[in-house]
């Protein structure tokens, strides 16, 4: 189960700051794609009379806007976020004139970084600013990262009160007679416009998500059972309420190792039915299933496909009612269960033929007025607003209008034998108008290593066929939605099999003859990053540039940046041992590379270190082999600002170009 948790500083900086490495003149096409969506986030007020829009600002910050239905359908700004170092993440409305936002900060002490979260909430008309998160006091021992998250909106009887959890931090007592002792994760009612809270769930150690039904009441709790060290211990307990009841009952145990998830893991609970739907895994595949929460623990399949995993729900309204579920084989499809909305997405499947990928964003409390999205592989897509009761569908924004003018190129689902014969899915994007012939290629391994990539837009892909090349972009076997065959032991102990999978997708490209041997790269992020650096540790010679953003470079360095939560057996299970560091990590094999090698990488990275990019321009460099670092200040792993992915597009295709001479 995925337990959300939002954040953000008391105030607000009004000037966008930006602080990266500096291009003279990047190209258009580099300004184009480097450019971040238009809009990022549309929430409708409860009465369907309003909406709410974030989107950027130049550099790396954003601007919260109303548009009144109404009105004139004009963008009110109400906000702004600097992005440096606050970033406003997303807006929900409480009530029909006030919303809750939730906010990300990375700060800085000493030479450490580390993340927060707060939540505040605002008038429509931008008056009235207040932080919802609970503040701490000079008494307080320590300090809550996270600055709690909604859990139930209360739908039409909330009256601007939601329901939110957040840890709790325990007082000193010394001088002190009102102390606060308790320590944990707890849920409070509170009122977003007066800032009283209640208790609903007292503190409970251990504890680290809460759900409800959507109306109000607490029916699972989450436990995170710790060693005497604090490690996480591997898996998660859930516990349930029988209705009216406030006695807590063992429900499932959910283990994790290595990445992949085993036993039934709780998403949400349907009041009206008296259940928790739920996925699990039987058979290899991961199917939708519920539970009954009325004592009997009736366990139910309620959908499963054979060639791939269930891996979401779709909900919708302010009660993410469950209405459906979601998978991908060769493009993102989905079942509905709610006739009246199947109906409608068939429908809406005809009005919008080039954009098949269709999802619910927000609907009002009636659900009479629907937010959605829609999008395909050459359309990244806009947001629509569909009244129910006069049956318009109407434009809200694109999301990247910057493309409008540009011809993008399709994306085409194929797969490729591995060298032990198994055919490795993947997609192929070729460039407009090309004939697919003699082409610069780029491999664009995917991160993770947990992870897949989908048909859709994504804007690093486009941008290099834009510029001429052919790209393709690999499910290696360790990737998600295939099964637990196809996930081995993760991207990290089945390093092997990953890298190789990859490095035969280069191969087939040049056997295809859609790629020219002599102008075949390798780009990738994260733990794409890291299988472009170490493909060259496995065959230097077969791309002749490599390309690695936030890459990691070394397992021991990685696996030390985990410790602190998770205990040696845990670590071995993801990392493998010493001797799978030593033979992976391609920062111990700088002696092997032949290509030349340009690293990226934000100076305050949570997920990946920057000093795993040092590391390996070090043993690089100290090897005799021409490598490049671009540091970007003040970015962490996403590199979430135009100027910097601008940069960072502009400085690839110029080395790809230099170094394989095209």
């Amino acid at each position: 189960m995925s337990v959300k948790s939002w954040a953000a500083p008391a105030a607000l900086m009004l000037a966008t700051a930006m602080s990266t490495a500096a291009q003279a003149e990047p190209s258009e096409a580099a300004r184009q794609f480097g450019a971040r969506d238009n809009v990022t986030d549309v929430t409708i007020s409860p009465d369907g009379n309003a909406l709410a829009v974030i989107q950027p600002t130049t550099g790396r910050g954003a601007v919260l806007s109303i548009i009144h239905l109404d009105g004139d359908g004009s963008l009110k700004p109400i906000l702004r976020s600097s992005g440096n170092p606050e970033r406003l993440r997303y807006c929900r409305w409480s009530t029909n004139t006030r919303l809750v936002c939730g906010l990300y900060v990375i700060d800085q002490i000493g030479t450490s970084f580390y993340g927060y979260t707060r939540l505040f909430s605002i008038n429509a008309d931008g008056s009235d600013q207040k932080l919802l998160s609970a503040r701490g006091s000079e008494y307080s021992l320590g300090i809550a990262l996270g600055g709690g998250g909604v859990i139930d909106w209360l739908g039409d009887k909330g009256n601007g009160n939601v329901l939110m959890q957040r840890y709790v931090v325990p007082e000193m007592t010394t001088g002190h007679l009102t102390a606060r002792t308790s320590e944990g994760l707890a849920v409070e009612r509170v009122d977003t416009r007066t800032l009283e809270r209640a208790t609903v769930e007292p503190p409970r150690g251990g504890v680290v998500g809460y759900v409800t039904d959507g109306r109000g009441v607490v029916r699972l709790m989450a436990r995170r059972p710790t060693t005497s060290l604090g490690q996480s211990a591997g898996r998660y307990d859930f516990l349930y309420r029988r209705k009216n009841s406030r006695e807590w009952l063992p429900l499932t145990t959910l283990t994790t190792s290595g990445g992949r998830a085993k036993g039934f893991e709780p998403q949400a609970v349907d009041p009206d039915l008296d259940l928790v739907y739920g996925l699990d895994s039987t058979g290899g595949r991961v199917g939708l299933y519920s539970i009954a929460l009325d004592g009997s623990m009736t366990k139910k399949l309620v959908f499963e496909r054979p060639d791939a995993d269930i891996d979401g729900l779709i909900q919708i309204g302010r009660q993410d009612r469950v209405v459906g579920a979601s998978w991908v084989t060769d493009k993102r499809q989905s079942a509905m269960f709610d006739p009246p909305l199947k109906q409608f997405a068939a429908s809406l499947s005809r009005a919008l033929p080039g954009a098949p990928l269709t999802s619910f964003v927000d609907a009002s409390t009636d659900e009479q007025k629907l937010v959605m999205s829609a999008r395909s592989d050459t359309d990244p897509g806009r947001f629509y607003l569909f009244d129910k009761t006069t049956k318009k569908l109407a434009e809200i924004l694109p999301i990247r209008p910057q493309l409008a003018s540009v011809k993008l190129a399709t994306v085409k689902p194929i797969s490729f034998p591995a060298a032990d014969g198994t055919m490795v899915p993947g997609y192929l994007t070729l460039p407009p108008g090309s004939d697919g012939k003699n082409l610069p290629a780029i491999v664009l391994p995917h991160g993770g290593p947990w992870a897949r990539d989908e048909w859709n837009f994504d804007w690093l892909p486009q941008f290099f066929a834009n510029r001429g090349y052919a790209v393709l972009q690999p499910n290696y076997r360790g990737s998600t939605g295939y099964g637990d065959n196809w996930f081995q032991q993760n991207g990290f102990r089945s390093w092997k099999t990953a890298v190789g999978d990859i490095d035969d997708g280069g191969r087939w490209l040049i056997k295809q003859g859609i790629a020219d041997a002599g102008k075949l790269a390798i780009v990738g992020w994260s733990y794409g990053g890291y299988a472009a650096l170490q493909s060259s540790a496995v065959d230097p010679t077969l791309f002749k540039a490599i390309v690695a953003v936030a890459p990691v470079t070394d397992f021991e360095m990685l696996r030390e940046e985990w410790k602190g939560d998770s205990t040696p057996a845990s670590l071995d299970q993801t990392f493998g041992t010493h001797a799978t560091a030593e033979e992976g990590s391609p920062a111990r094999h700088a002696d092997r590379f032949a290509a030349p090698v340009l690293l990226f990488h934000g100076d305050r990275d949570q997920n990946v270190s920057i000093r795993e990019s040092e590391l390996m321009a070090s043993r690089l460099k100290g090897a005799g082999k021409p490598v490049q670092l671009v540091e970007y200040k003040g970015l962490d792993h996403q590199l979430d600002d135009d100027a910097a992915r601008t940069d960072l597009l502009d400085k690839a295709d110029t080395f790809l170009r230099a170094t394989m001479k095209l």
